[in-house]
């Protein structure tokens, strides 16, 4: 029975020490609060613009396509905003657990990461692109939402499982989205703001409140 159950436990570290090597564990849940904080507060701010926008129009009649110029570039540069913010907060927390599970930030399971998750993100990118190159505004928002659920499910196999649960609530939101087209902000402030402040703290809670081990 000994002997059994040290079999058990040696399998057991086999199978820690290829999950390891296969997978990024060092992924921050504190990378996806800070992400959903920035999408919040960039949510805020266009729902701001927006709402001066129209009480504008209503006051004072027909604008001017300059007008209406004018606030797409504000929403575009501030949707600019928002993921350059993302990206610097999730950098920054995840090289900062590396350096205290004692991992490398960039390695052969980092690089497959990325990968696996860009090829989804660029296709969305160039047909979000499309899509406002043609003034087709309706489904900005849905697409947005399930082009970046896909490419959390397809990067998922390379780091922690919350990431496809993610991923697939993203999926489901960009869905529901499309039959809400007047709500595209709140469902926005949803999949990229509140989604993300759930399930960073729970990786969190998961992961994080005891220390991680070094891959």
């Amino acid at each position: 029975m000994i002997k059994q159950d040290q079999h058990l436990e040696a399998l057991q570290d086999i199978r820690q020490m290829m999950q390891r090597s296969s997978r990024f564990l060092s992924l921050s849940g504190l990378s996806g609060i800070a992400a959903g904080f920035w999408a919040l507060l960039g949510a805020y701010f266009a729902y701001q613009w927006i709402g001066d926008y129209y009480h504008r129009y209503n006051q004072e009649g027909n604008f001017s396509g300059r007008e209406f110029q004018e606030l797409k570039l504000k929403l575009f540069l501030l949707a600019g905003g928002v993921l350059c913010l993302a990206l610097l907060s999730a950098f920054y927390f995840t090289w900062r657990r590396t350096q205290k599970t004692n991992g490398q930030f960039w390695n052969h399971t980092s690089k497959q990461l990325a990968i696996n998750m860009f090829i989804p993100l660029a296709t969305g990118g160039l047909f979000l692109l499309t899509m406002l190159q043609h003034n087709e505004w309706r489904f900005v928002v849905p697409a947005s939402l399930l082009f970046y659920g896909l490419a959390l499910v397809n990067g998922s196999k390379y780091t922690l499982s919350d990431i496809r649960y993610l991923g697939l609530s993203e999926i489901i939101v960009g869905l529901i989205a499309t039959q809400f087209i007047g709500y595209g902000l709140h469902f926005w402030a949803i999949g990229f703001g509140v989604l993300h402040i759930v399930y960073g703290f729970v990786m969190w809670w998961k992961n994080e409140r005891k220390p991680a081990p070094a891959q």
